[in-house]
C-alpha cells in the first residue's frame, strides 16, 4: 500500500554487519530470567487492564442476574450475539495493527505509526456501520433461528441500547494497540479503572434507579467504554506522552484512505483468527437455547462465558506483549508460553475447588447454578489448553502470520469442536455438559497445532528480518548473509505493505 515512509539507513551492528542481521544473531539471546522480568513488567499492567475490563462485564452480568432468569437469559444471549457480530470483529481488525505499530515504533518510523492508527480507526468505523444495521434487527433474526420469542425480545432491547458502544470501540481498540506498542500500559489500566469505578453507580442508576432493566445494562456498557476513550485522550493530552510519536492528522483524507488496502491485508486474517475462536464461545450460548429449559441453559452459558473471560485476562496480556516484541522474539515466545502453561494449571485447580461458590456469585437460581457448577471443572481443563494457545496466537500475530492462526482456529473449533459438541449435547443427549466437552476437544486440537507452528515451525532469524521489511526499512546485505538472501526469497509471504 502507499504509505509514505521516512527513508532510514539501518545502523551497523557488531563487526560491520547491518543491524537487521546483527539483531537476528545477537538480540534474540537474553537470559530467560531477564526476559521473564521484562515480559511481566509489560504484562502485569495489561493483565490489570483486562481484569478491570472484565469487572465491567461482570457487573453487567450480576445486574442481569438480579433482574431475574428471563433478563439473565435475554441479556446473556444479547451479549453473546453482540460479541459475535460486533466486538469480536472490531477487536480482531484492531489486532492487525499490532505488528505495524510494534515495528514502526521499534524502528522510530513515527509517520507510519501515526498513519496506521488513523487508518485503523477509519477501518473500524467503516466496519461498524453494517454491524449497527444488524443489531437493529436482532429480534427477528433470533426468532427466525428458533430462539424463544420472549428471550429474543429482551436481547433485541439490549442490542438497540448498545449501539453507541460500536463507535466507542472503533476508537478504543486501535488506541490501545497504539499505546501498548510504545510501552504505555500503566496509564491504560488506570484510565480503565477510573471508568469502571463509574460503571458501578451507572448500572445502579440506570438499571434499578430508572428501572431500565436490560436496556440500562447495555447503556451503561456503552457509556463506560466512551469514558475509557475520553480518559485516555485526556491523559495523552495532559501528560504529552505521545508528543514524540504523534505526527498529527493526515493533511488529506486521501492519505489515510489510500493505505487501507495494506492494513486490511493484515487486519482481516487477524480478525478471522480472533473471531473464529471468540465466536465459538458465543455459538455455545445460541446452542444452549435449543436445549430443554432454554432459560436456565442460556443463563448458565452466560455465567461460564464470563468466567472464561476472567481466565482469559492473563494469556491475553501475554499474547499482547509477545506480539509487540520484535526483538528477542524467540526467548519472549518461549517464556510467555511457559507462563501460560502455569496459569492454565492454576485455573484447573480453582475451577474444580470453587465451582459452586463461584457460580453463586452471579445468581442463586437453582437450575442455573446446577448446570453451570457441573460444567466448571470442564471449563478449567479447557483453560489448560487455552492459555498456551492464546499466547501462541499472539506470537503468530507478532510475526505477521495471522493467517496461520486463523486456519488453526477454523480446523480446531469448527471441524473438531463443533461436531463433538453437537453430537454429545443433542445426539448422545449429554445435554449442557456436552457443549463444553466440545470446547475441550477444540482446545486440545488448537493448542497442539499452535505449539507446532510456534515451537517447531518458526525460523526466528528469518522472522526478525521479515519484521524489518514490514515497516519498509531497506535491508542492506553488506556481507551477503544467508538469512538476508532467504528474506528476499520469502518476500512474497510478507506482501507489499
Amino acid at each position: 500500500m502507499a504509505i509514505p515512509l521516512q527513508a532510514k539507513s539501518p545502523p551497523q551492528g557488531d563487526g560491520g554487519k547491518p543491524a537487521s542481521c546483527a539483531a537476528a544473531d545477537d538480540d534474540d539471546q537474553p537470559s530467560a530470567s531477564a526476559e521473564l522480568r521484562e515480559l511481566w513488567s509489560m504484562a502485569a499492567p495489561i493483565t490489570a487492564l483486562n481484569c478491570v475490563v472484565y469487572l465491567r462485564a461482570m457487573v453487567s452480568v450480576l445486574c442481569l442476574g438480579r433482574l431475574g432468569p428471563l433478563d439473565l437469559a435475554g441479556g446473556a444471549l444479547a451479549i453473546g450475539l453482540t460479541n459475535i457480530t460486533g466486538h469480536s470483529v472490531l477487536f480482531g481488525l484492531a489486532s492487525g495493527l499490532e505488528p505495524l505499530c510494534a515495528q514502526a515504533f521499534g524502528s522510530r518510523n513515527y509517520d507510519l505509526l501515526t498513519l496506521s492508527l488513523q487508518r485503523a480507526v477509519l477501518l473500524l468505523l467503516l466496519a461498524a456501520a453494517p454491524i449497527a444495521a444488524l443489531w437493529l434487527n436482532v429480534g427477528p433474526i433470533l426468532v427466525s433461528l428458533g430462539q424463544d420469542p420472549t428471550i429474543s425480545a429482551t436481547a433485541a432491547a439490549y442490542a438497540r441500547y448498545a449501539l453507541p458502544d460500536l463507535a466507542a470501540a472503533a476508537v478504543l481498540q486501535p488506541l490501545r494497540v497504539y499505546l501498548r506498542s510504545q510501552g504505555i500500559t500503566k496509564p491504560m489500566a488506570a484510565c480503565s479503572a477510573a471508568a469502571v469505578a463509574i460503571h458501578v453507580p451507572l448500572n445502579l442508576i440506570l438499571v434499578f434507579g430508572l428501572g431500565l432493566g436490560v436496556r440500562g445494562v447495555a447503556a451503561a456498557q456503552a457509556m463506560t467504554n466512551t469514558n475509557m476513550v475520553v480518559f485516555l485522550l485526556v491523559y495523552i493530552r495532559w501528560s504529552r506522552a505521545c508528543d514524540a510519536t504523534w505526527k498529527g492528522w493526515a493533511a488529506r483524507p486521501s492519505d489515510v484512505a489510500s493505505g487501507l488496502g495494506g492494513l486490511v491485508r493484515l487486519a482481516v486474517p487477524s480478525c478471522v483468527g480472533v473471531c473464529l475462536e471468540w465466536w465459538w464461545y458465543e455459538v455455545v450460548t445460541v446452542l444452549a437455547g435449543y436445549l430443554p429449559d432454554p432459560a436456565a441453559a442460556v443463563g448458565a452459558a452466560g455465567v461460564l462465558i464470563q468466567t472464561t473471560s476472567l481466565m482469559y485476562t492473563v494469556p491475553m496480556a501475554l499474547a499482547a506483549c509477545v506480539s509487540t516484541r520484535p526483538r528477542r522474539a524467540r526467548m519472549a515466545a518461549m517464556v510467555a508460553l511457559g507462563c501460560a502453561l502455569v496459569i492454565g494449571v492454576i485455573h484447573v485447580a480453582w475451577t474444580a475447588a470453587l465451582s459452586r461458590r463461584w457460580v453463586e456469585l452471579f445468581t442463586h437460581e437453582a437450575s442455573v447454578v446446577r448446570l453451570a457448577s457441573a460444567a466448571m471443572p470442564i471449563l478449567g481443563l479447557c483453560e489448560l489448553g487455552n492459555c498456551p494457545q492464546t499466547t501462541g496466537c499472539g506470537v503468530l500475530r507478532g510475526t505477521a502470520r495471522p493467517a496461520v492462526g486463523a486456519r488453526i482456529n477454523l480446523l480446531s473449533f469448527y471441524l473438531v469442536g463443533t461436531p463433538v459438541a453437537v453430537s454429545l449435547a443433542f445426539g448422545a443427549r449429554v445435554g449442557f455438559g456436552g457443549l463444553w466437552y466440545g470446547l475441550l476437544s477444540a482446545q486440545a486440537a488448537c493448542v497442539a497445532l499452535v505449539l507446532l507452528a510456534v515451537v517447531c515451525r518458526t525460523d526466528w532469524r528469518l522472522e526478525a528480518l521479515r519484521a524489518k521489511k514490514l515497516t519498509g526499512i531497506e535491508i542492506v546485505n553488506a556481507g551477503g548473509g544467508e538469512e538476508c538472501k532467504r528474506l528476499v526469497a520469502a518476500e512474497g509471504e510478507v506482501g507489499d505493505v
